[in-house]
């Protein structure tokens, strides 16, 4: 190999095929670590939104322990009225808030 020109061409293909190496390396480790990151991001979510309709679910079971149960002998028109009774103040209390 006593050719310089020859000599050129190998070390430019070594270095071509090393630099390609190195490349797919870190776009394979890169795009794992996306793929790491999106797993562990949609993982997250999951749990959130689990904790949300745990929440939902433990609200809604308080909720009925205090709400009027028909079962109880409470009357459910006496609670609508009451609750027609107080949207009626609150509109009331708006109006004389706007007006003043």
């Amino acid at each position: 190999m006593s050719n310089p020109t020859l000599q050129a061409f190998f070390l430019g293909r070594a270095l071509a095929t090393a630099i390609g190496e190195k490349l797919e390396e870190a776009i394979t480790t890169g795009m794992s670590g996306v793929g790491r990151f999106d797993a562990e991001q949609r993982e997250r979510l999951h749990q959130f939104v689990e904790e949300v309709f745990e929440q939902a679910q433990s609200s809604q079971t308080g909720l009925a322990d205090t709400t009027a149960d028909p079962s109880s002998g409470e009357d459910l028109q006496a609670t609508i009225d009451n609750l027609r009774a107080e949207i009626a103040q609150v509109r009331v209390a708006l109006q004389q808030y706007r007006s003043s």
